[in-house]
């Protein structure tokens, strides 16, 4: 019997996360798997603690996206899934557009907001008037950090858009294109061990440039086209994902990375097809670490 550990933050306790935690501990049941849950803030202090060493576990199914923590247990030699940079590299959108960019993958038209400090700000803001010539308006700002669909704004005219740069000051941040093609609606693919197991399209009809379900979106099962699904399926190699939810885009010319979520709420998916997500996590696992 594989013993593993759920490693989850320590402060975020709302229904929806003790939802998921809930689901994967049914799932490692049903699946024949030891699963006990550790925090970050209790690895961060037992990470050397002799009691702690001397009773590894077979793996790590890291919930969270401290990926400091996830280092340190994978320097002990440890499984840890997802992998610690994969997952930096889901949760900052610049640096998920750059391994992306880098790989050939489609993505919309993006350009990286330069950093700025703190005690600075932006003196000036030619860049953005270069930016919009480049994507045109409408065009998206997301902040580098957040889920859910939040930290992501439209905008449509210059002058706003300076207006919130400006507020943001030093929070990392990128612009893309806008695909009017997709306004109001994306796939949500997952993808486990190299292959396609449970797909959505969500929708907004509220006039909602975002479809996402925590937002007031709906959806339906999907059933992704090759291109989609082999775009998907690129997208977590080159992030370098045992798992993830990967958000797809109606491009004109064909489907689009939009985001890549290492940790991906899957409840919602499971609700729409049935398919749990857990499930298949903890038999992709068994056959690596089994």
């Amino acid at each position: 019997m594989l013993n593993g550990l759920l490693a989850v933050n320590a402060f975020l306790k709302t229904p929806k996360f003790d939802a998921i935690y809930q689901a994967l501990l049914e799932a490692a049941m049903d699946n024949g798997v030891t699963l006990s849950v550790v925090t970050n803030a209790d690895i961060a202090l037992r990470i050397d603690n002799p009691e702690f060493l001397a009773e590894l576990p077979d793996f790590v199914l890291f919930w969270d996206k401290d990926v400091k923590t996830a280092r340190l247990l994978e320097q002990l030699g440890l499984p840890v899934f997802n992998p610690a940079d994969a997952i930096l590299q889901c949760d900052d959108k610049a640096l998920t557009y750059l391994a992306l960019r880098q790989a050939g993958v489609a993505m919309p038209e993006t350009i990286i907001v330069p950093k700025t400090f703190p005690n600075v700000g932006y003196t000036h803001t030619g860049f953005l008037d270069d930016a919009v010539k480049k994507l045109g308006f409408p065009l998206v700002l997301k902040e580098c950090f957040g889920s859910f669909g939040q930290q992501v704004y439209l905008y449509k005219d210059i002058e706003s858009l300076r207006e919130k740069v400006i507020a943001l000051r030093s929070t990392p941040m990128i612009l893309q294109s806008m695909i009017m093609n997709s306004y109001g609606r994306d796939i949500r693919i997952n993808v486990v061990g190299g292959e396609v197991v449970a797909s959505i399209m969500r929708h907004n009809d509220s006039g909602d440039f975002r479809s996402n379900i925590t937002l007031g979106g709906s959806m339906e099962p999907y059933t992704p086209t090759e291109e989609e699904a082999r775009l998907a399926l690129k997208a977590v190699e080159v992030l370098g994902l045992a798992f993830a939810g990967v958000d797809v885009l109606f491009g004109e010319n064909g489907p689009l990375i939009c985001e890549v979520n290492s940790n991906a709420h899957f409840k919602t998916t499971l609700q729409c097809t049935g398919i749990n997500m857990a499930d298949r996590i903890f038999k992709y696992i068994a056959t690596l670490v089994g």
